[in-house]
């Protein structure tokens, strides 16, 4: 169930659209700063306050691959897997980031610290390979830029 805080901000939030469901995107990532992710139960809440079924709400919330639908660790990392980042080094990064986490794509780390995911692409690929932690972009990537990027993550 969404908090009274929760609501409210939603509430301030769709005053900035003329029709509430305009505000979806939003009223989701609201949910997820709050939770870390969109819980089924989430999800029913907030397509109430925004009128919409279930089903329209979760149309939105599955499009954007940015809208958790099930439980992450504390830092989702987005790895870039487009073309540029294929040319350019995408195989090690994986493979570095599997060996040092110990797990693979959509999993989440035994510490619940990280989550790996792939993303199709991040849009900065004149500094590929690229990846995201939480909302943070970093580029020119190797492993050793790696390892020194995941420390700041605790």
């Amino acid at each position: 169930m969404l908090s009274d805080e929760a609501k409210k901000e939603i509430e301030t939030e769709l005053r900035q659209y003329e029709q509430k469901q305009a505000g979806s995107v939003e009223a989701l990532k609201i949910v997820q700063r709050r939770h870390g992710w969109v819980s089924d139960q989430h999800l029913r809440d907030v397509a109430e306050m925004l009128e919409m079924s279930l089903e329209e709400l979760d149309g939105v919330a599955t499009f954007y691959n940015l809208i958790f639908r099930r439980p992450v660790g504390r830092h989702a990392i987005l790895l870039c897997d487009s073309v540029s980042c294929w040319i350019m080094g995408y195989d090690r990064l994986y493979q570095h980031l599997q060996n040092r986490l110990g797990i693979g794509l959509g999993e989440t780390s035994k510490d619940n610290r990280f989550t790996l995911l792939p993303t199709c692409c991040l849009g900065d690929c004149n500094h590929a390979p690229v990846m995201m932690v939480d909302e943070d972009l970093h580029r020119d990537l190797d492993p050793e830029k790696v390892d020194e990027i995941l420390g700041r993550y605790q």
